[in-house]
């Protein structure tokens, strides 16, 4: 394999990590916990793993040993930068534990637990693997791990191979699939553990404990770098407005954070929208305001950051897509209708009066996407929604009108781009390769104290690596019970942007010295592996500002 001078220096560097994890560890039972909300039913549904401690790691002064024990890792749903450096944490965690320890990876998801499908990762794989981005060591996927046949396929290969654990890198219905499995296998008393990883890049598998999910980071910062090099762009030519809609599934942390890094002229965040109950004539005003101010002061250019869930915010467009999931769940009966037209008049046929007319008087195209396929848990695919499209349409329709009525003179040309795939698999930032290192070997730790149903942890991040806390946080204490599917299930909570938190109040307190004339952009440049801390080492301002004074 040919390899870049980047690859082949970040292949040797060694990740920081927490004092603790040094060596021996000794566990630090704290009180027990309960669920965030919903707390009768999910101690219900999670007798054996409800209410357990969280726990954390101090450092011991004994040498490291364990019984030999083989453990079994999945990668699960999409891509975040900093999963390879998970699974080289548990294999050195591993063989410092007892050289004999084998770690199994299993193939393409949590398919191949289920299938069988599976290879040993061996010293020579993942030093290849070292600081790397992407998860092509072992592929992912995204099988949900619900029914007690899968379970039970599971004990069977976990029997085969020895393997005493199973360790999850997931987002949070990974995660609540973690639980779920490491509450049946403790029913079924067959001796096998579950640890879950908290992965994603959008950023919402986040709480009091788990401080952020690894992944945003790197993804945040190759975002920004794109969108500080089309705003230098935009500053020099002089003549375009960029839409730029950023990934991040329902929530708007990257978003928030990209805009935090960048400085652009207009962000949309979607809660914010909610809240204020914005229609999406409302949000194509806002956009004007700001486009017809710069306008006149002879700037017909500019940036407009567009979080990827931000047309189910809009509560109409909410009731309508929850109308939508309902409606075409399981609908064997619309799935065989031919042509979008037929398609089109049955789903106007079954909505309300409210939500059909809105479903109208959408562009066909729009429309269209909020029919397509749903994606594993039932819901509209929002990434397939091109919401920086219709905004574009609509705001040069209501220019156009402004023009015609002499109150906007200026000049509207529009671009369009979204920002997912480019990072999700980027060469992590040093946060992220010291944090998933770090994550790793906690998860190792946690096994050999022969823990199940919790979620590998490693905390106070705006400190230097060394100052870190690691630990362990139970599952169930990150779980209520939301609708998917149409049935009530029990599911890791979402965190949102919270509106009163410090990310979204710098926002708020910037916007209008952000939009107006004084053009006010950052170019963060790209992701630096080497040099002085402050350059290389940072995390998110989303998490500096929300650890301050904590």
């Amino acid at each position: 394999m040919i390899k870049s001078p980047l690859q082949i220096a970040r292949q040797a560097y060694q990740p920081k990590m927490p004092i603790a994890l040094k060596g021996a560890v000794r566990l630090v039972e704290g009180n027990a916990t309960q669920s965030v909300a919903d707390q009768e039913e999910i101690k219900a549904l999670f007798p054996n793993t409800y209410g357990l401690p969280i726990i954390t790691m101090e450092h011991e002064e004994k040498a490291l040993h364990s019984e030999p024990m083989n453990i079994g890792v999945i990668l699960s749903g999409g891509q975040a930068p900093g999963g390879h450096n998970v699974i080289c944490g548990l294999f050195d965690g591993l063989k410092a534990l007892n050289p004999v320890n084998k770690l199994y990876g299993f193939l393409g998801g949590p398919s191949g637990l289920i299938e069988h499908q599976y290879t040993e990762l061996t010293a020579e794989i993942i030093d290849d693997y070292r600081n790397t981005g992407g998860f092509d060591i072992i592929g992912s996927g995204r099988t949900k791990l619900e029914e007690p046949w899968q379970f039970d396929k599971g004990i069977e290969i976990c029997n085969q191979l020895g393997i005493k654990a199973i360790v999850i890198i997931g987002g949070d219905d990974s995660n609540t699939n973690a639980c779920v499995l490491a509450e049946y296998y403790l029913q079924k008393k067959c001796g096998i553990q579950v640890i879950g990883c908290p992965k994603t890049i959008d950023g919402d598998l986040k709480n009091e404990m788990i401080e952020t999910s690894f992944g945003f980071d790197t993804a945040c910062k190759v975002y920004s770098e794109l969108i500080g090099n089309i705003q230098r762009d935009a500053n020099s030519a002089k003549k375009y407005w960029h839409f730029i809609r950023l990934m991040g599934r329902s929530a708007s942390h990257i978003a928030l954070e990209c805009a935090l890094q960048s400085q652009p002229n207009i962000c949309l965040i979607s809660e914010e929208v909610e809240a204020k109950n914005m229609t999406l004539n409302d949000i194509v005003d806002q956009i004007t305001r700001v486009i017809v101010a710069r306008a006149e002061a002879g700037l017909n250019f500019g940036t407009v950051l567009i979080p990827e869930g931000l047309i189910e915010f809009i509560p109409a467009m909410r009731i309508l897509i929850q109308e939508l999931n309902d409606m075409l769940a399981n609908n064997e009966e619309f799935v065989a209708l031919e042509g979008d037209e037929a398609k089109r008049e049955y789903v106007k046929s079954m909505l309300t009066p409210a939500s059909c007319e809105l479903y109208r008087s959408l562009p066909k195209g729009i429309a269209r996407q909020l029919t397509l396929d749903r994606d594993p848990h039932g819901n509209v695919m929002v990434s397939q929604i091109e919401t920086e499209k219709l905004l574009i349409e609509m705001v040069s329709k209501r220019l156009a009108q402004l023009k015609a009525s002499g109150e906007y003179k200026g000049k509207f040309s529009a671009l369009n781009h979204f920002f997912g795939y480019e990072g999700r698999c980027a060469i992590p930032s040093n946060f992220d390769a010291d944090y998933c290192y770090s994550i790793g070997i906690t998860a190792t730790h946690l096994i050999a104290a022969g823990k199940t149903g919790y979620m590998s942890l490693v905390r106070n991040l705006t400190k230097p690596a060394c100052e870190w806390i690691a630990g362990g946080v139970p599952i169930t204490m990150m779980m209520n019970m939301e609708k998917r599917n149409g049935k009530m299930k029990p599911v890791i909570q979402k965190a949102l942007v919270d509106l009163h938190g410090a990310p979204f109040r710098y926002l708020e307190a910037h916007r209008e010295e952000w939009a107006d004339a004084n053009t006010s952009y950052i170019y963060p440049g790209p992701i630096q592996y080497y040099g002085p801390t402050e350059v290389c080492d940072q995390p998110t301002h989303t998490l500096k500002l929300e650890r301050e004074g904590k």
